[in-house]
Protein backbone atom coordinates (compact mmCIF):
# COMPACT_ATOMS: atom_id res chain seq x y z
CA UNK A 1 0.00 0.00 0.00
CA UNK A 2 2.87 2.35 0.80
CA UNK A 3 4.20 1.89 -2.73
CA UNK A 4 0.90 3.09 -4.20
CA UNK A 5 0.71 6.08 -1.86
CA UNK A 6 4.25 7.09 -2.78
CA UNK A 7 3.87 6.50 -6.52
CA UNK A 8 4.23 10.00 -7.95
CA UNK A 9 3.76 8.77 -11.52
CA UNK A 10 0.36 7.37 -10.61
CA UNK A 11 -0.65 10.45 -8.62
CA UNK A 12 0.33 12.84 -11.41
CA UNK A 13 -1.89 10.89 -13.83
CA UNK A 14 -4.82 10.72 -11.41
CA UNK A 15 -4.61 14.40 -10.47
CA UNK A 16 -4.30 15.48 -14.13
CA UNK A 17 -7.31 13.34 -15.07
CA UNK A 18 -9.50 14.58 -12.22
CA UNK A 19 -8.50 18.22 -12.68
CA UNK A 20 -9.19 18.03 -16.43
CA UNK A 21 -12.67 16.63 -15.73
CA UNK A 22 -13.36 19.40 -13.20
CA UNK A 23 -12.15 22.03 -15.66
CA UNK A 24 -14.33 20.45 -18.36
CA UNK A 25 -17.42 20.97 -16.17
CA UNK A 26 -16.39 24.56 -15.46
CA UNK A 27 -15.67 25.44 -19.12
CA UNK A 28 -18.98 23.90 -20.19
CA UNK A 29 -20.78 25.79 -17.43
CA UNK A 30 -19.22 29.08 -18.57
CA UNK A 31 -19.74 28.50 -22.30
CA UNK A 32 -23.21 26.91 -22.14
CA UNK A 33 -24.52 28.74 -19.09
CA UNK A 34 -25.68 25.60 -17.33
CA UNK A 35 -24.14 23.25 -14.79
CA UNK A 36 -24.14 19.60 -15.85
CA UNK A 37 -22.69 17.22 -13.26
CA UNK A 38 -22.75 14.38 -15.82
CA UNK A 39 -19.81 16.08 -17.53
CA UNK A 40 -17.58 14.97 -14.61
CA UNK A 41 -17.44 11.53 -16.19
CA UNK A 42 -18.16 12.45 -19.80
CA UNK A 43 -15.89 12.40 -22.82
CA UNK A 44 -15.08 15.27 -25.16
CA UNK A 45 -14.81 18.90 -24.17
CA UNK A 46 -12.16 21.33 -22.94
CA UNK A 47 -9.57 20.26 -21.84
CA UNK A 48 -9.02 16.68 -22.94
CA UNK A 49 -8.64 14.49 -19.85
CA UNK A 50 -7.18 11.72 -22.01
CA UNK A 51 -4.44 14.07 -23.19
CA UNK A 52 -3.87 15.37 -19.68
CA UNK A 53 -3.45 11.88 -18.26
CA UNK A 54 -1.14 10.47 -20.94
CA UNK A 55 1.11 13.53 -21.00
CA UNK A 56 1.24 13.47 -17.19
CA UNK A 57 2.29 9.83 -17.49
CA UNK A 58 4.97 10.53 -20.10
CA UNK A 59 6.34 13.59 -18.28
CA UNK A 60 6.46 11.79 -14.93
CA UNK A 61 8.15 8.75 -16.45
CA UNK A 62 10.66 11.05 -18.13
CA UNK A 63 11.42 12.83 -14.85
CA UNK A 64 11.74 9.57 -12.89
CA UNK A 65 13.36 7.20 -15.37
CA UNK A 66 15.08 9.68 -17.69
CA UNK A 67 14.04 11.24 -20.96
CA UNK A 68 16.28 8.83 -22.83
CA UNK A 69 14.80 5.71 -21.25
CA UNK A 70 12.79 3.02 -22.99
CA UNK A 71 9.94 3.63 -20.51
CA UNK A 72 9.74 7.29 -21.54
CA UNK A 73 9.72 6.31 -25.22
CA UNK A 74 6.85 3.89 -24.63
CA UNK A 75 4.88 6.51 -22.68
CA UNK A 76 5.38 9.14 -25.41
CA UNK A 77 4.27 6.76 -28.15
CA UNK A 78 1.20 5.86 -26.08
CA UNK A 79 0.46 9.56 -25.56
CA UNK A 80 0.62 10.31 -29.29
CA UNK A 81 -1.63 7.37 -30.15
CA UNK A 82 -4.23 8.43 -27.56
CA UNK A 83 -4.17 12.10 -28.64
CA UNK A 84 -4.30 11.23 -32.34
CA UNK A 85 -7.23 8.91 -31.69
CA UNK A 86 -9.07 11.60 -29.70
CA UNK A 87 -8.76 14.10 -32.56
CA UNK A 88 -9.34 11.63 -35.37
CA UNK A 89 -11.36 8.47 -34.92
CA UNK A 90 -13.31 9.44 -31.80
CA UNK A 91 -14.08 12.90 -33.19
CA UNK A 92 -15.32 11.36 -36.47
CA UNK A 93 -17.49 8.93 -34.49
CA UNK A 94 -19.04 11.94 -32.72
CA UNK A 95 -19.81 13.58 -36.06
CA UNK A 96 -21.41 10.37 -37.31
CA UNK A 97 -23.53 10.22 -34.16
CA UNK A 98 -24.78 13.79 -34.83
CA UNK A 99 -25.87 12.84 -38.35
CA UNK A 100 -27.52 9.62 -37.17
CA UNK A 101 -29.38 11.55 -34.45
CA UNK A 102 -30.75 13.92 -37.12
CA UNK A 103 -31.89 10.97 -39.25
CA UNK A 104 -33.50 9.31 -36.23
CA UNK A 105 -35.36 12.53 -35.45
CA UNK A 106 -36.63 12.77 -39.03
CA UNK A 107 -37.81 9.14 -38.88
CA UNK A 108 -39.60 9.67 -35.58
CA UNK A 109 -41.29 12.81 -36.99
CA UNK A 110 -42.34 10.88 -40.10
CA UNK A 111 -43.76 7.75 -38.49
CA UNK A 112 -45.18 9.19 -35.25
CA UNK A 113 -46.00 5.72 -33.98
CA UNK A 114 -44.09 5.94 -30.75
CA UNK A 115 -40.70 5.56 -32.45
CA UNK A 116 -38.48 6.98 -29.69
CA UNK A 117 -34.96 5.53 -29.96
CA UNK A 118 -32.24 6.62 -27.60
CA UNK A 119 -30.06 9.40 -28.95
CA UNK A 120 -26.40 8.60 -29.57
CA UNK A 121 -23.69 10.41 -27.62
CA UNK A 122 -22.01 13.02 -29.77
CA UNK A 123 -19.29 14.34 -27.46
CA UNK A 124 -16.76 11.61 -28.09
CA UNK A 125 -13.64 13.26 -29.49
CA UNK A 126 -11.66 16.45 -29.21
CA UNK A 127 -10.56 19.43 -31.24
CA UNK A 128 -6.87 20.31 -31.56
CA UNK A 129 -7.10 23.08 -28.89
CA UNK A 130 -8.81 20.71 -26.43
CA UNK A 131 -6.05 18.14 -26.89
CA UNK A 132 -3.33 20.80 -26.74
CA UNK A 133 -4.56 22.33 -23.48
CA UNK A 134 -5.12 18.89 -21.98
CA UNK A 135 -1.52 18.01 -22.84
CA UNK A 136 -0.24 21.25 -21.28
CA UNK A 137 -2.26 20.52 -18.15
CA UNK A 138 -0.76 17.04 -17.85
CA UNK A 139 2.79 18.32 -18.27
CA UNK A 140 2.21 21.12 -15.73
CA UNK A 141 0.71 18.76 -13.12
CA UNK A 142 3.68 16.39 -13.42
CA UNK A 143 6.19 19.20 -13.05
CA UNK A 144 4.34 20.48 -9.96
CA UNK A 145 4.21 16.97 -8.43
CA UNK A 146 7.97 16.60 -8.84
CA UNK A 147 8.98 20.05 -7.51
Amino acid sequence: MQEIIGNRILWSVVIALVLAQVLKVITDWISLGKFDRKRFKGTGGMPSSHSASVTALATSVGIERGFGSAEFTIAVVLAFVVMYDAMGIRRAAGRHAEILNELIQELSDTFRDGFQPQKLRTLLGHTMPQVFFGALLGIAISIIIYL
